[in-house]
């Protein structure tokens, strides 16, 4: 047995697992850390909101703090909902008892739902007497601008906000930006220069959870001895794979996922080993007649796939050999930027569509592809703009989208007629790998009764 590095968190019971004390657990265990709660209230929710919250005895949070307490001082705290001024005079006269150094303040004020969840006292004591001995405090907006008093309606209010918050003496501020529109950006300062963390708009919806998380992923990392910047960035990263992996758990709002980039390494592996079966069916069944002269390719995303090393291909293409393939190289995430940008691309029309293959063009393959019900769309490569005409590799994220927008829906089959110094080409898109493979192996077969 080895001794870990803890992590506390001081939060309400959410039923529905999306925040609060599960949330923050879940996050501490995907990062290594081994987690110790504290309940501070009940909530009543699921995942359509909050429905009342009843608040535990003062006492008993106490009694929580001082058990953990004397088996061991935490490497790093965080609180989350407190609910009432009488828990948080509790919690911040514990804290300072015992010298916390990296106590991260996640301030929940409100639900998402518009649920009070601590009372207009509790948060005037928060200023008065948790945020001074805090490390970093995690505000939303709409927190940052009840703690600070500053209204936020542009970027350039956060700094205002932020210095009225270091003021109360807590020693950095971390306003994040998820509610701002256009690209989300968190503001990270400490009363030098403000470091602006950007990141992508990963969902359309409003996920459950998110705050919490990103609160409890900075914890952990500096339980872990990273310092705060560092922590911060990590957690950053960590909260990007969370909400791609975001789930419907009931008829609500989505809630963010925060053990996502564990299931994404055993869908990595499995998604790795299933390529290579597929390929091996490939090969057996000598689709050597299909291959173009540039080669072919498959590429082959992860489930919610965003950059291209969520995309697995061949960095060595697929080679025709008379009528058989050569693999020369294994499969690899990031393997084949090409690819890749196709199947980024139609995802993001169809996520469910996530399997592209490359073969070569001929009006009797495209006939093939029709008689077999395949839906086919097309793209003339005569009307692309000069600007993709001038960006490497961007003509086929054009086509690809140009003939997705004409048809209004995803195809099985995209094709187009070449141009100057571009082969004609065929683009099999499938579901997955295996839906990919029983298409390139019905057109095969096809093709061979034609010949």
């Amino acid at each position: 047995m080895k001794r870990v590095n803890t992590a506390l968190t001081i939060a309400g019971f959410d039923p529905s697992g999306g925040a609060g004390l599960q949330a923050d657990l879940k996050t501490f265990a995907a990062c290594r850390v081994a987690g110790k709660s504290v309940a501070t209230s009940i909530t009543v929710q699921n995942t359509s909101g909050v429905l009342s919250a009843h608040d535990l005895p003062s006492e008993i949070v106490e009694k929580q703090l001082d058990a953990l307490f004397k088996d061991g001082k935490p490497h790093a705290i965080k609180t989350g909902m407190l609910g009432n001024e009488s828990i948080v005079e509790c919690v911040a006269r514990t804290l300072r008892r015992h010298r916390m150094k990296n106590l991260v303040i996640d301030p929940v004020i409100c639900s998402s739902s518009g649920k009070t969840l601590l009372s207009a006292k509790g948060v005037q004591v928060l200023k008065e007497r948790l945020l001074p001995i805090g490390l970093l405090v995690t505000p939303n907006l709409s927190e940052a601008e009840a703690l600070s008093g500053v209204r936020i309606r542009k970027a350039s209010d956060r700094l205002r906000a932020a210095r009225a918050l270091l003021k109360s003496g807590v020693k950095n501020v971390l306003i994040k930006g998820g509610h701002l529109k256009g690209r989300p950006q968190d503001f990270l300062f400490d009363g030098g220069d403000p470091l602006l963390l950007d990141s992508n708009r990963l969902s359309g919806e409003d996920v459950h959870g998110t705050g919490c998380v990103l609160s409890a992923a900075v914890t952990a990392g500096l339980a872990q001895g990273l310092d705060l910047i560092s922590a911060v960035r990590e957690a950053k990263n960590f909260i990007g794979l969370a909400i791609g992996g975001a789930v419907w758990s009931g008829k609500g709002a989505p809630q963010v996922e925060p053990l996502a980039g564990l299931y994404h390494g055993n869908e990595r592996y499995d998604l790795f080993e299933r390529v290579l079966s597929s390929i091996e069916v490939l090969k057996r069944a000598r689709i050597g007649s299909l291959i173009p002269e540039v080669q072919s390719n498959i590429g082959v995303g992860l489930e919610g796939a965003q950059t291209l090393d969520d995309v697995i291909g061949f960095p060595a293409r697929i080679i025709k050999c008379g009528d058989d393939i050569l693999v020369p190289a294994p499969p690899r995430f990031g393997g084949s930027r090409h690819v890749a940008d196709i199947v980024l691309t139609v995802m993001q029309f169809d996520p469910s569509k996530r399997a592209v293959m490359n073969i070569r063009y001929s009006a009797v393959l495209v006939k093939i592809c029709r008689k077999l019900k395949f839906k086919v769309g097309s793209f003339d490569r005569a009307r692309e703009p000069k600007r993709v005409r001038r960006k490497e590799g961007s003509s086929l994220e054009w086509g690809t989208a140009q003939a997705i927008r004409k048809l209004g829906f995803v195809p099985d089959i995209v094709f187009d007629k070449g141009g100057v110094g571009k082969e004609e080409m065929i683009r099999v898109i499938a579901e997955d790998i295996e839906d990919l493979t029983s298409k390139i192996l019905k057109i095969h077969r096809a093709n061979l009764k034609s010949l």
